[in-house]
């Protein structure tokens, strides 16, 4: 086992790695997309598993069925993730939890499982929205939460819409949308991850169980000033948005901070982006996260009053549009209590149940099917960045865990 995680993973790794930032650059629709594509359709035929994609660009490795079609409603096991990266991200996020699913499944074999139920492993296309601004967009299509005329109409920073990247990749752009016959195959979906937080770190565990994942979105905010000369223009003359800008990123800090809640400007966009000049538009976004809805509103809200007051003050005009939201999503009890005892009877100790405010794919299906994530430990808690990491030894229990679940789900 440990053989096959590490040699799947030293072949993964150079994928999209830029050399400068030693983070990753693994965007929808691109060559290291594609790449990353090959590798997990080379890895479904070297173990034999039927290798499928679906309508929405979705990559599927079954074994016991040879398309979804086969499946009786309800019936599959699937476990995965996704291999696509933030810009400049870490290595662990999305891509432990695929090639931990064929780990997991190399684990199975070795034990001489007999698998009672159709299993199937699963890439899911754009789960971070680093290229078009929308997370999980393989996952909300299939599901039927991003629309097909909303997707069509994404577009990349350089104006590229998601049809037009998907047709130069080599994909047919007319077939995406809702994919419920699919869905209805699966009986359990189970999505392991590398914890984004030190919640395992600080309670000594390798591995955790997900309770719910926290209410989220994405908000743009579009401060519209005047531009003028930097060198010529007087202080007390300026309609300057990056004034205003500057003075909401500070007021998200302190809302999130009264609150309990998390909020991050990480994004801007600036014309016309000269040294010398005082913008015309600043555009920034906003990624807010709190544990409850509740919190969560009253956080955007003191934030958009914030920005409001300060561009009256700044004669800056003032636009919100909120982009993308995901509401609370409390895992399956049932499957998650199941989880836990699968694993107890394995003779592991119990295993913590923790809360999360990252978003997965686990998240957006859990409307439509059952779902369950297990955490794997981040040592340091940092995440989307190149130093996110984690111990091989915690990784090899993931894939232990993940093949007792497995398992535990698909062989009874």
């Amino acid at each position: 086992m440990t053989a096959s995680f590490h040699e799947m993973w030293e072949e993964l790794r150079p994928i999209g790695r830029n050399s400068s930032s030693g983070g990753y650059r693994r965007y929808a629709w691109t060559a290291a997309d594609t790449d990353c594509r090959a590798w997990f359709k080379a890895q479904a035929e070297a173990r034999g598993l039927a290798y499928e994609l679906d309508r929405n660009g979705n990559q599927w490795a079954w074994l016991g069925a040879a398309t979804y079609e086969d499946v009786a409603p309800g019936d599959a096991v699937v476990t995965g993730s996704h291999l696509d990266s933030v810009p400049d991200g870490g290595a662990f996020d999305g891509p432990l939890g695929v090639v931990s699913s064929f780990a997991a499944l190399d684990e199975l074999r070795r034990r001489g499982a007999q698998l009672d139920k159709p299993l199937a492993i699963v890439n899911f296309g754009d789960e971070e929205g680093a290229r078009f601004g929308l997370a999980c967009v393989g996952s909300r299509l299939a599901a039927g939460a991003l629309g097909t005329e909303a997707a069509h109409r994404l577009r990349d920073g350089d104006g590229v819409t998601l049809p037009q990247a998907m047709e130069r990749a080599g994909y047919d752009p007319e077939a995406i949308g809702p994919d419920p016959e699919r869905l209805a195959r699966i009986g359990a979906f189970v999505e392991l991850h590398v914890e984004q937080g030190r919640a395992l770190d600080l309670s000594g565990d390798p591995v955790g169980i997900a309770s719910a994942i926290w209410p989220h979105g994405r908000w743009r905010f579009d401060f519209h000033g005047e531009a003028n000369h930097a060198g010529t223009t007087r202080l007390e003359d300026r309609r300057d948005p990056m004034l205003t800008y500057a003075a909401t990123v500070l007021a998200a800090r302190e809302q999130a901070r009264l609150a309990g809640a998390l909020a991050t400007f990480g994004k801007i966009s600036v014309e016309p982006n000269g040294v010398n000049a005082i913008p015309s538009l600043v555009r920034g976004w906003l990624d807010s996260r709190a544990a409850d809805q509740d919190t969560l509103d009253t956080v955007i809200d003191g934030i958009e009053r914030a920005a409001a007051e300060r561009a009256q003050r700044d004669g800056v005009d003032l636009t919100v549009v909120r982009e993308s939201f995901t509401p609370v999503v409390e895992f399956q009890h049932a499957l998650r209590d199941e989880l836990g005892a699968i694993l107890a009877k394995a003779g592991e100790r119990t295993v913590p149940v923790l809360g999360t405010g990252a978003g997965h794919d686990a998240g957006i299906l859990s409307g439509t099917i059952p779902t369950a994530m297990l955490f794997v430990r981040n040592p340091t808690g940092v995440s989307h960045s190149p130093a996110e990491t984690a111990a091989e030894d915690d990784c090899v229990a993931g894939v232990t865990a993940l093949a007792d679940v497995l398992e535990g789900l698909a062989c009874r």
